[in-house]
């Protein structure tokens, strides 16, 4: 395989490192929320390129004289879910960072690290 046969790999690659760069260095909490998701959607890429089989099809069972492949409809399924969590803990980490706002009068971690000493 070439290089660029293996480009949603390197996306994977990209988007995980962009995403966890993005969550260590930046102080903001939405930057670094927007980081995990950045990071949570790379895994979901590397998760639905590793289930897919080209030249695979849907999972049917059909009466034929050639051999077939089947495609795991099983990471996709799996996919499905994590976005809906993902979707669930980004709702709950903006609320948090609502609240948080509310409490410290900002959004950055130095600035609520130096309030509560």
């Amino acid at each position: 395989m070439t290089a660029l046969g293996l480009i949603n790999y390197w996306a994977v690659i990209f988007l995980m490192m962009v995403g966890f760069y993005t969550l260590i260095a930046r102080g903001n909490l939405v930057k670094k929320l927007i980081g995990l998701t950045l990071f949570q959607t790379s895994v979901f890429i590397l998760y639905i390129s590793m289930g897919k089989i080209t030249g695979g099809t849907a999972p049917i069972l059909m009466e034929s004289a050639e051999p077939v492949v089947y495609s795991n409809p099983i990471p996709h399924v799996l996919i499905l879910t994590a976005i809906v969590v993902g979707v669930a803990t980004m709702a709950l980490g903006l609320s948090l960072v609502v609240r948080i706002k509310e409490a410290y009068g900002t959004i950055e971690e130095d600035e609520i690290r130096d309030t509560s000493l």
